[in-house]
Order: structure tokens, then C-alpha cells, then sequence
């Protein structure tokens, strides 16, 4: 099963997609975000050229598991993509997310600006990933 994840950002949204046998995530693109109907557009056209079958949205949750503004404006997202598409749309807990692919970005000695362009897509392979995994650890102790 192939998926998609996202990293919503108020500015750019990371995309990345897992191979069809839904082990392992790969950084696709960062899309600058326009308007939540256009973002929309963009992404189920993306999902269509790549054969999609589900999304995963990262859930910006506080350190101390709250949510805050952005876990309402992702969950808004989520509800208006969901009425777009009949994919099954579900989010993972993206904490700390920017920050550990940062820190490998750091220690891959990326330059500043280098990782201002891959970090969105870079956190949405990220994301997916602990959601490929934990549905692979899932289904291993079935």
C-alpha cells in the first residue's frame, strides 16, 4: 500500500511517499503553500500520479501531549481533505520532527539554506516513516 505523508506547515507542506509495499518513506517535494483549495488540488493530483491509497498528516502536539493552534488548523485540513477524497486520511504524532531531521541535516554539514529547502520534505519522510513502522510492528505482534 502505498501512502502519502505530509508535513503541513504554515507556508509549505513536505510531501513524501513510501514504495508500494508501504516499508519505507522517500522525500518527494515541499509545495509552497497558495490557498487550502489550491494545496488540495496540488496534493490529489500528486496522490493520483502516484497510485495513493491513504495519507498520513503530521499532528503538531505540544511536549506535554496538549494540542494547540496548529493541531486545530492541521485537523481543519485533515476534515476538508477528507471530504475531498475517499482515501483513508489518518495523522501521526509529529513531535519533534524538524528537529531530529535538522540535527541530521547539521551533521550531514548542509548549509543553512540547503536544509531551509529539504527540511519540510525531509519531516514528512520522517513522519511516514513512524507510521510505516508502527503498522509493520503493529502487524508483527498480530
Amino acid at each position: 500500500m502505498r501512502v502519502m505523508g505530509l508535513d503541513l506547515g504554515t507556508k509549505t507542506i513536505g510531501v513524501a511517499i513510501s514504495d508500494e509495499g508501504g516499508l519505507i518513506a522517500q522525500p518527494v517535494s515541499t509545495l509552497k503553500r497558495v490557498s487550502i483549495k489550491k494545496d488540495l488540488e496540488a496534493l490529489l493530483k500528486m496522490a493520483e500520479d502516484y497510485a495513493i491509497e491513504g495519507f498520513v498528516v503530521g499532528m503538531p502536539i505540544n511536549m506535554d501531549g496538549t494540542e494547540g493552534p496548529r493541531s486545530k488548523a492541521v485537523l481543519k485540513f485533515v476534515e476538508l481533505l477528507k471530504e475531498r477524497t475517499r482515501l483513508p486520511v489518518s495523522t501521526w504524532d509529529e513531535r519533534l520532527s524538524t528537529v531530529a531531521v535538522t540535527r541530521v541535516l547539521i551533521e550531514g554539514d548542509l548549509s543553512r539554506s540547503r536544509r531551509k529547502e529539504v527540511v519540510d520534505k525531509m519531516a514528512a519522510s520522517y513522519i511516514l516513516q513512524g507510521f510505516l513502522d508502527s503498522r509493520k510492528n503493529h502487524h508483527a505482534n498480530s
